[in-house]
């Protein structure tokens, strides 16, 4: 593809050997730098609902009165809590579901002999949750002995590794991005060194500094543009396939993959064909110029 992209110039630029290094170290680096981008991505959507789904949330242990049976308690937190604002749906948590919950931890054989909380799920409303203070008072003044747990403190802790794990992707995108960035560079300029000798003939035969310029940024221009081409591809099949077999949660739910992050990678082959063009053009006018 680097060939054919490139033959049209090869009557007056020679052939470069590292031409196919440069070009593979750019496809690795590009596919690198997007999967880090879809990472970090990822990252900041789990953040986002992991905490949009604890704040939705909130649980609420009650206490039974004398003479009065820990099912009933709980009815009774349920009933009220449901009638207050805010509150979407509240449902008292049955001894099947919390063995359900305990089963994993603590196994079968002491289940049956464990005393269990009485618990009362609440799910808020997403636009206009209602808080832990007015569902408090709501039991308080219902005479329902109870305690409620928001989830602030799980909250503050996921939302604050969430946003550590979404930094630290963002992190290692832009150091691959700039790793990828600098190769371009680099090789650009030391392939034209190479080339010095025809850069100056070209000159001295009356050839524009423009159009010199402009030989060697449409050479690695499209050399740059054909290497990213196939490490993008690469890092969009790869994403693809994650989202195909694992779902909305692209496998994992901690890393959820959405097909509008396969499209948000199309752009990387323009930008390492841009830095290609403007690192060649501005070599080449500085060597032409004397300031290279």
């Amino acid at each position: 593809m680097i060939r054919w992209l490139t033959s049209r110039h090869a009557g007056i630029l020679p052939r470069d050997g590292g031409d196919p290094w440069l070009a593979a170290v750019i496809a690795v680096l590009c596919c690198l730098a997007c999967l880090s981008a879809v990472g970090a991505l990822a990252a900041d959507r789990a953040a986002h609902g992991w905490a949009r789904q604890l704040r939705g949330e909130a649980t609420v242990l009650v206490r039974p009165r004398v003479g009065e049976t820990g099912a009933e308690a709980a009815a009774r937190a349920a009933q009220t809590l449901a009638g207050v604002t805010g509150v979407e749906e509240a449902a008292a948590m049955d001894r099947e579901t919390a063995e359900a919950l305990l089963r994993p931890w603590v196994g079968d054989a002491v289940l049956a002999d464990l005393p269990l909380p009485h618990l009362v799920t609440v799910r808020l409303e997403r636009e206009a949750p209602a808080s832990a203070v007015t569902l408090s008072r709501a039991l308080a003044e219902a005479g329902v002995d109870a305690a409620v747990d928001d989830h602030s403190l799980w909250r503050r802790e996921v939302e604050r590794a969430a946003a550590l794990i979404t930094a630290l992707a963002g992190a290692a995108f832009l150091l691959t991005a700039g790793a990828a960035g600098l190769a371009i560079v680099y090789a650009t300029r030391a392939g034209m060194a190479a080339q010095r000798t025809l850069i100056e003939t070209l000159s001295l035969n009356g050839a524009p500094d423009g159009r010199i310029a402009g030989l060697y940024q449409t050479r690695y221009g499209l050399l740059a543009a054909g290497a990213a081409t196939a490490g993008t591809a690469v890092a969009m099949a790869l994403v693809a396939g994650l989202r195909a077999l694992g779902g909305a949660d692209g496998v994992t739910p901690a890393l959820p993959l959405a097909w509008s992050d396969v499209l948000m990678l199309s752009p990387c082959p323009l930008l390492a064909a841009t830095v290609a063009l403007v690192a060649a053009r501005m070599t080449a006018l500085a060597r032409l110029r004397g300031g290279g």
